[in-house]
């Protein structure tokens, strides 16, 4: 399998970010990777195809998702989008542009834990975009570049306090480390992590925490916002695409290595997830990948 592209930003040692705006009518960058952040917004793109890790998705008429983790690949791709005025404006910038000291303070308590959420991917909702759109709008003309560092965390900010934000590459997908969770709940997800090839029994995780399935079924659920079951898959399919992605072997292999017992069932459940047939999102991936 070929490489995914790494992209060298432009980014240099003295700048706090690289701001760029461009006015498009269609997307043509490959699918890549980089190791600093890029919180990146689109307007008039509905029907653009947005990949990042596992997810995929079609975004609407505004966009705005913020990408960390050196090894999460995305992509936006011209999808079924008509607009002759695609308008995208990309902010990159590295995690260590507050010191690991400024970003421990309590102030900037949210924009830590946004900056964490981030190595899966996030997407804001339109309420959340609204909200910080004028700053969005008008940083890339700022003069005074102070004005604009400024704007610019007020941008982070903003969003880092917004409600619905929401994680879009699976953890097994993006080689992410695992979120600020109660010891039970990281013992489990552990343990799942260890285990998702295998058959697992609600019976047997729940004594490996102490707690009667009844009792960890529910104390789960208010821990993730998923079931038991719902996790597992998310898991599989996560480690199933990556496999889809990073090695030949056949569809029917990846189902079987990965904790599904029925290909039928693997196919069905990947494209209800996914938007995706395994073959189809395999093929896409190799579409977009370059040799480097």
């Amino acid at each position: 399998m070929s490489k995914v592209f790494t992209e060298i930003t432009p980014l240099s040692e003295k700048d706090c970010f690289h701001i760029v705006e461009r006015h498009k009518t269609e997307f043509t960058y490959p699918l890549h990777q980089h190791k600093e952040f890029e919180l990146n917004f689109i307007e008039n793109g509905r029907g653009v195809r947005r990949v990042v890790g596992d997810s995929v998705e079609e975004i609407g008429d505004y966009e705005l998702v913020l990408v960390g983790g050196e090894a999460l690949e995305h992509v936006w791709e011209q999808g079924d989008c008509k607009s002759k005025d695609i308008r995208e404006i990309t902010i990159q910038f590295s995690g260590d542009i507050f010191g690991g000291e400024l970003l421990a303070k309590n102030q900037f308590a949210s924009i830590r834990r946004m900056l964490k959420r981030a190595d899966h991917g996030l997407s804001f909702p339109v309420s959340a975009i609204m909200k910080v759109y004028s700053n969005i709008d008008t940083i890339a003309k700022e003069q005074s570049r102070f004005v604009q560092f400024l704007r610019f965390l007020y941008i982070l900010y903003e969003l880092s306090v917004a409600d619905g934000s929401r994680i879009l590459a699976s953890s097994s997908f993006a080689h992410a480390g695992k979120t600020t969770e109660s010891r039970r709940v990281q013992k489990v997800k552990q343990y799942i992590d260890d285990n998702y090839s295998k058959s697992l029994r609600l019976s047997d995780i729940a004594d490996l925490v102490g707690m009667t399935p009844v009792a960890f079924s529910r104390f789960f659920r208010q821990r993730t916002d998923r079931t038991l079951s719902e996790y597992i898959v998310d898991i599989r399919l996560g480690y199933a695409a990556r496999m889809l992605v990073d090695s030949t072997k056949n569809i029917s292999e990846i189902c079987y290595e990965c904790g599904f017992n029925n290909l039928s069932n693997f196919n069905r459940t990947f494209k209800a997830k996914r938007g995706l047939t395994p073959s189809e999102f395999r093929a896409m991936f190799k579409k977009n990948k370059i040799i480097v």
